[in-house]
């Protein structure tokens, strides 16, 4: 995806030093640091401050690094970044150039930070699945669901 989006947006690479001199124009810091920062703290922001005075909630399941995450993860939309770059320097410009190759690069940034988050509450979501889905008595009922004192069930009586 991140060639397909590279080739697509018609970036020029004029070798290390055109990357180095993209990357240094202060427009194109302002677009890695608002993907990379401004998004995730805006939309965990609103969520807080929806959580904090509407009735809404997080799920019991969920934590704010969960949110974190999805948040960083908000970074990678580079369509819209690039039309608005196209439009703002005009369609071919040196700095239209620049802005292409900031949006790619934050984009990318963006989608190894989230991958980063998540991957490291991969572990958490993995354990819960295998405590909901354990099944250690064999007859296919997954153990969560089973009350620990037979006999004082909610199910049918054993004789």
């Amino acid at each position: 995806m991140p060639v397909f989006a590279l080739l697509s947006a018609g970036v020029r690479l004029d070798g290390l030093d055109g990357l180095v001199n993209a990357l240094s124009d202060p427009v194109s810091v302002g677009i890695v640091v608002g993907l990379l920062a401004g998004k995730p703290i805006g939309i965990m922001a609103a969520t807080w401050l929806v959580s904090r005075f509407t009735r809404a909630r997080l799920d019991e399941g969920l934590t704010w690094v969960d949110v974190l995450g999805l948040s960083a993860l908000a970074g990678i939309g580079f369509t819209v970044s690039l039309l608005i770059g196209e439009l703002a320097f005009g369609a071919g410009s040196d700095r239209e150039q620049h802005v292409k190759m900031a949006v790619l690069t934050g984009s990318l940034a963006a989608a190894l930070l989230a991958a980063v988050i998540l991957r490291l509450r991969n572990h958490v979501y993995r354990r819960i699945h295998e405590e909901e889905t354990a099944d250690r008595d064999h007859d296919n009922i997954p153990d969560i669901y089973q009350d620990a004192d037979p006999g004082h069930g909610t199910g049918p009586e054993q004789p």
